[in-house]
């Protein structure tokens, strides 16, 4: 009998410390996943997949998960080889093509300069900021000129001759040996943006004009539109109708700023050729569970919900600026804050089905992604503002648990065009110049996105 006992116990004993391990390897699982270091996920699968068939658990989503992650493994390791093939291929064509020196120069810090389709493109050696750069409109009676020196020397700067179709003139010359300075002479008013990614820096013009009406029509909508009229981006207006969201003083709404910011966002993408979509036109309630079935509907390639921060009365003087959430559980005070506001109109508790349902999601969503697109919107929504209001705070890119991105089968990202609380931030957020500037910087994150991750 005591014998009997004993190994029932030892039996129960051990069923506990690999119950234990079990629940242990699965917590490490979803870090390795929001770390994206996909070896920690194939081992922690591989552990949770043994211990669970010794506990006689079903594993069947978790062994279908290592098939995925073997397959994601395979399809990035012959992608990444295509990738090389196709580079190697478009570096021979451009050299033939494209009138620049395709010279590689690993002793000065620019490797070179170049063309491609209404971008110009300057290749460093070295990793830069947007200190490397700085950029001027100047006007003269008959041209407008647009004049960009880059921290740098370019020994090739002399033989290079630069052009894009539509353009009038592009002027490339080494000021110096620290300077390397680009003048863009062209009639008419061109809209040019510029986007720092490493070693790279990439001014694009978004509106060039041909002189012949029928060129015109069918060259430059190519232009404009070809890298991205495959893209499909969803805006979120957040709250709406009886939802206002926040209230900063003087009775300012949420609801009416991010409505504002949403549309002119909407408006800049469609002219630069992007499919967007946007989840309400006007004052109207739409639950959150509710914001990303369009953009599931539509298979969209981003989800950007638009919101506005807030604080309590005893800190709206001090707390302002800028701020870019991606979907993760929340790790600072602050994130589970903002989060907190924002999935309040969601009158849902999280249940335990609900916990293992945002679980699931996390696992299965493009948390990397999502980070990236982040990053790109966060940094040309500043620039964008620094450029006109100097005071601007960066709030910085966090992660947070919310609801209305919780559904989004795609990269998502929830922005919190600034503090209505504060005094001097609401009333900015009121002004439609500052609206459309915001709404410019965002386009030009999603523009930079699209260009890093093709």
């Amino acid at each position: 009998m005591f014998l009997s006992f004993l190994i029932i116990f030892n039996l129960n004993l051990l069923a506990s410390s690999v119950s234990d391990k079990y629940n242990a390897e699965r917590m490490s699982y979803l870090r390795a996943v929001l770390d994206n270091n996909t070896a920690l996920e194939k081992k922690h699968l591989e552990n949770i997949i043994s211990y669970g068939e010794k506990l006689g658990y079903n594993t069947t989503k978790y062994k279908n998960e290592l098939k995925k992650l073997s397959l994601k493994n395979k399809e990035k390791f012959n992608k990444i080889k295509k990738q090389s093939i196709q580079k190697d291929k478009l570096e021979k064509e451009y050299a033939k093509k494209d009138s620049i020196s395709q010279k590689i120069d690993l002793k000065n810090s620019i490797q070179k300069v170049y063309t491609q389709k209404n971008m110009i493109i300057i290749d460093f050696n070295k990793h830069i900021t947007k200190k490397d750069i700085d950029y001027n409109i100047d006007k003269t009676k008959y041209f407008n000129l647009y004049l960009f020196d880059i921290n740098g020397f370019f020994k090739d700067a002399g033989p290079t001759k630069l052009s894009i179709l539509g353009i009038d003139k592009i002027f490339i010359i080494q000021k110096d040996k620290k300077t390397l300075h680009i003048k863009v002479r062209d009639k008419n008013r061109l809209k040019p943006i510029y986007i720092i990614n490493n070693k790279r820096i990439i001014i694009k013009f978004l509106n060039i004009k041909i002189s012949d009406k029928k060129e015109q029509k069918q060259i430059a909508t190519k232009i404009i539109q070809e890298d991205y009229k495959r893209k499909i981006v969803v805006i979120d207006a957040g709250h709406g109708g009886k939802d206002a969201g926040a209230v900063g003083p003087h009775k300012r709404y949420e609801k009416h700023v991010v409505l504002a910011i949403a549309k002119y966002l909407y408006h800049h993408l469609k002219n630069r050729g992007y499919k967007a979509y946007i989840t309400r036109k006007t004052d109207k309630f739409i639950k959150v569970r509710n914001r990303t079935v369009l953009a599931n509907k539509l298979n969209a390639d981003i989800f950007i919900s638009i919101h506005a921060n807030s604080i309590a009365k005893s800190k709206a003087n001090k707390i302002k600026g800028v701020e870019t959430f991606f979907l993760s559980p929340a790790r600072s005070a602050r994130a589970k804050r903002v989060a907190a506001k924002e999935n309040s109109s969601d009158i849902r508790s999280m249940s335990l089905a609900t916990k293992k349902s945002f679980l699931t999601v996390l696992n299965q969503s493009k948390i990397t992604a999502s980070n990236k697109l982040a990053i790109d919107v966060q940094q040309n929504m500043l620039y964008q503002l620094k450029k006109h209001y100097r005071s601007i705070e960066d709030g910085g890119v966090r992660e947070g648990p919310f609801w209305v991105l919780v559904g989004a089968q795609m990269p998502s990202i929830l922005i919190e065009v600034g503090y209505i609380s504060h005094p001097m931030e609401s009333r900015r957020l009121y002004n439609k110049r500052y609206q459309k500037i915001l709404a410019e910087g965002i386009a030009n994150g999603v523009d930079s996105y699209f260009l890093k991750n093709p």
